[in-house]
């Protein structure tokens, strides 16, 4: 589908009302949702083994504890939404936290590769950027996501507001806030998932937070269940990457060059925590990797249309569904702190405009 608009919804109030936005309007979709989610976790494709859907729920139900305490206001939002979409709060969890749950499911018990690749992400400092750099990445993901893709203009008590780029049922996944703080990711898959916090809490704690330091502590100290990349970025021109597996942390500064990250560990420690991929995914966040390095090294001062042109890079970057994997690229966002500017597009970025918001 080409030219659809992103769906945009305000999130208000105390977590009761944010749930009623998140739910009410879109029970049914949330449901169904939730339902493919709950069946790619369990079917053996994205976790590497199979497991029943009650199995997947009970893995679900003991992360519980580990959501609400890394941050309980998130926990009542979640709960929040979950009674109005008609679905458990452990349902919740895997229908925001899929990739990261995932890894709990495989590590409960597999011998097999799992299907995970999604998303090439890179950090524009300031110098390169006439004084405003950029966060951008693309969002891929099975499929049967994209039609789910949503903006949130969230604003509550006692925290900055933000623009976040979700899925119905989810509580964050890409975003900006008032504070000047940026936050993508790029999943990553671990050989040791555990019982933990899954990431959508880890980038809503992050876009809570009035400093990157503080920002960045939110990823050091979660207790993670399953691997995630994460980018912070700010209206400074400071930024991290981290490569966030359970257990372990590494990070990298920005320089003075672009940071470049896909779905492959860079750091050897990471590496070796890393679950064994198909080799064909494996080559496919590594020319992910080396198009968007090539590309920006290319350029010398690099703005809005380079990154719009990159997140559209037919090759390897702006990726269509195809089988086996079924992933393609369901949208793409560009971040400015120092503006204030949030570009993002719904679907295949070839084939749909890019749409400005103001946090």
């Amino acid at each position: 589908m080409k030219n659809r608009p992103i769906r945009l919804l305000e999130l208000n109030g105390d977590a009761e009302h944010r749930g009623g936005v998140h739910g009410a309007a879109f029970h049914s979709e949330i449901r169904r949702y939730t339902e493919e989610r709950v069946r790619l976790a369990s079917n053996g494709t994205w976790a590497g083994r199979p497991a029943t859907t009650a199995d997947a729920i009970a893995l679900a139900q003991k992360t519980l504890e580990a959501h609400r305490r890394y941050d309980a206001d998130l926990y009542e939002e979640m709960d929040a939404m979950a009674r109005a979409g008609g679905i458990s709060v452990p349902e919740a969890v895997i229908v925001g936290g899929f990739t990261d749950f995932v890894d709990i499911v495989r590590a409960a018990g597999s011998s097999s590769v799992p299907q995970e690749d999604d998303c090439t992400a890179v950090i524009v400092p300031d110098d390169l950027a006439r004084g405003a750099g950029w966060l951008a990445q693309t969002w891929d993901m099975h499929d049967s996501a994209t039609e789910h893709v949503v903006t949130l203009q969230i604003a509550t008590p006692g925290a900055p507001a933000a623009l976040v780029y979700s899925t119905v049922g989810c509580l964050g996944q890409i975003g900006m806030n008032e504070a000047g703080i940026a936050v993508g990711i790029n999943n990553l898959t671990a050989a040791n998932g555990r019982i933990g916090l899954t990431w959508p809490f880890v980038v809503r704690k992050a876009l809570k937070q009035t400093s990157l330091d503080d920002a960045l502590a939110c990823v050091l100290e979660a207790d993670l269940a399953g691997a995630h990349n994460y980018l912070l970025f700010d209206d400074a021109g400071n930024g991290f990457n981290i490569e966030a597996m359970p257990g372990y942390r590494a990070v990298t500064k920005l320089d003075g060059r672009p940071l470049v990250h896909t779905n492959h560990c860079l750091d050897p420690e990471a590496k070796m925590r890393e679950a064994i991929r198909p080799p064909d995914l494996q080559a496919s966040s590594e020319a992910r990797l080396e198009t968007a390095n090539r590309i920006l090294d290319g350029l010398g001062e690099i703005g809005e249309a380079d990154l719009i042109a990159l997140m559209r890079e037919p090759d390897a970057i702006c990726r269509r569904s195809e089988p086996p994997y079924h992933t393609e690229s369901a949208g793409a966002v560009l971040m400015q702190p120092r503006s204030g500017r949030v570009l993002a597009c719904w679907g295949v970025p070839a084939d749909n405009e890019f749409e400005e918001f103001k946090v």
